[in-house]
């Protein structure tokens, strides 16, 4: 792991510390002796907070928690006091079934950014702030790589077709890191560093996640595609690996910019493959995928929009994670491995069933 880059140590911050991916990082940041200040939206809540508290026992590292909620202005202050990194990880995760887009996803997500970034600009102590983005911020629709020039995405390349009604959870964490680097640049004294996962699998260390990944591997325990595979393609990265990269992130001297973290991609026909192999063939997973024709005619029936059905299915999505292994040093656990260990879990946990289980 690198050298601290922010001098003596000091208290970091975790905003939505309670989350898929904050949990593994708070862990990250506990074992390795850190005074860690987390927000939640309730600190008295101990089903959200449970987890928190026993991954702290027995740690080198100190954890307090701090309520603080996106839209209220003023509330991460406290919790902000004395730190010198900020983990900005909290923003709204819907990706299915949004009433009202606006109310649901933007202005939380991007609200939520000025309100944490506001809150850096008043406290003396803050050096550098690690913000969770999204490969979502990078591309809105896996049809959007024909119209670049490279083979596949990189940092580069920014979302210009989602919007407030067509992909609306990849408009909000556009618009809001768009926000993010402006506001970082309207000031000289904490440097931002951005870093943006693709579909996040792995073993959550909270039983209450409602991430997105989890959803996904249930579809593939409850049936969902047992009739045929729509060619439909994932990129995925571990959640482990996520949190080792805002270590990364906000530990390396030098470290700049935005950082793709996508380990492989993989295809729903190639997912139901990984299962099948690990845990047999009981579970009710296709063994060949679809007509495009076929997905398309399905897909408003499953809650897909047709729009969004039409420029992703079908579509090869392909991306670049050099710069992320060079500047960060990351190595990616497999897809496999991840896709294996969430399922796994979910079954432990009751998440998912089978008739062979």
């Amino acid at each position: 792991m690198p050298d601290r880059v922010l001098g003596a140590p000091g208290p970091v911050l975790v905003t939505g510390g309670n989350g898929y991916v904050a949990s593994w990082l708070v862990k990250r940041l506990l074992d390795d002796g850190f005074r860690v200040h987390a927000t939640v939206r309730d600190p008295l809540d101990e089903t959200k907070t449970a987890h928190l508290e026993a991954i702290a026992q027995g740690s080198p590292g100190t954890l307090s928690l701090f309520r603080a909620d996106l839209l209220d202005r003023g509330s991460f202050d406290q919790a902000m006091s004395g730190c010198d990194l900020v983990f900005h990880t909290a923003s709204p995760l819907i990706v299915r079934g949004v009433d009202d887009p606006v109310r649901d996803l933007i202005e939380p997500a991007t609200e939520g950014t000025r309100t944490v970034l506001e809150a850096a600009n008043r406290t003396p102590s803050v050096r550098r702030v690690v913000l969770t983005s999204s490969i979502v911020a990078v591309y809105g629709d896996a049809a959007d790589l024909r119209d670049i020039p490279e083979d596949r995405f990189d940092e580069r390349h920014w979302n210009t077709t989602s919007s407030e009604s067509h992909q609306p959870y990849s408009c909000s964490k556009t618009l809001s890191e768009r926000l993010a680097w402006k506001l970082a640049a309207d000031q000289d004294r904490w440097d931002l560093v951005v870093v943006n996962p693709g579909l996040v699998l792995g073993p959550s260390l909270s039983p209450h996640t409602k991430a997105e990944g989890v959803l996904v591997m249930r579809d593939f325990g409850s049936g969902y595609y047992r009739f045929g595979a729509p060619e439909l393609e994932f990129a995925i990265v571990d959640v482990r690996d996520v949190a080792d990269a805002h270590l990364r992130a906000g530990l390396t001297p030098g470290a700049s910019g935005r950082h793709i973290l996508v380990s492989e991609t993989l295809s729903v026909i190639e997912i139901a493959g990984v299962l099948r192999r690990h845990f047999g063939d009981a579970l009710p997973l296709p063994r060949n995928t679809v007509s495009r024709s076929v997905a398309l005619m399905l897909a408003p029936r499953r809650g897909i929009p047709l729009a969004v059905a039409r420029r992703n299915l079908g579509f090869p999505l392909r991306f670049d994670n050099s710069r992320a292994q060079a500047a960060l040093g990351l190595t990616f656990r497999p897809a496999a491995v991840s896709v294996v260990e969430h399922f796994q879990q979910l079954l432990e946990d009751g998440e998912v069933r089978w008739a062979g289980h």
